[in-house]
């Protein structure tokens, strides 16, 4: 369980935010991390980070429906395991699911987005910081 708690939040960090630095990764594990404590998302972290419109009657995301774009975006989600980005993402789930880093660089945001986008949810969420290519949010 806790492996594969692991590998999803790596993957999310590394998909959301390989190209950037430790703590614009970290922010991202955070952002999981904070909404498995919110009662309005799953409480496991691969449940947060699959989180998904699906088919009816299966487990398939609809293509573009999930709260975090790699997931559905129908692009393969393997990583290259032999990269250093990769290896990057293990090591920063790590320090994000550890508890580590008692700071939530954050401020208790449960959502994000790229810096280059404008999504309409953004207007209804409270601003809490910008960290290299996103922009946080907390519900209140």
């Amino acid at each position: 369980m806790i492996a594969e708690a692991l590998m999803c939040m790596a993957l999310n960090m590394y998909h959301e935010a390989k190209n950037q630095s430790m703590l614009g990764q970290v922010a991202v594990g955070q952002v999981v991390m904070n909404r498995v404590k919110d009662k309005r998302f799953p409480n496991t972290v691969c449940e947060v980070v699959k989180q998904a419109i699906t088919y009816k009657g299966t487990d398939k995301p609809v293509i573009h429906k999930c709260q975090f774009s790699w997931y559905c975006d129908g692009k393969s989600d393997e990583p290259k395991v032999d990269s250093k980005q990769w290896r990057r993402a293990i090591d920063y789930a790590h320090i994000v699911m550890s508890g580590t880093i008692v700071l939530d660089v954050t401020e208790g945001a449960t959502h994000y987005h790229a810096t280059y986008v404008r999504p309409s949810w953004a207007k209804t969420k409270t601003r809490t910081t910008r960290i290299d290519r996103h922009i946080f949010y907390r519900w209140e």
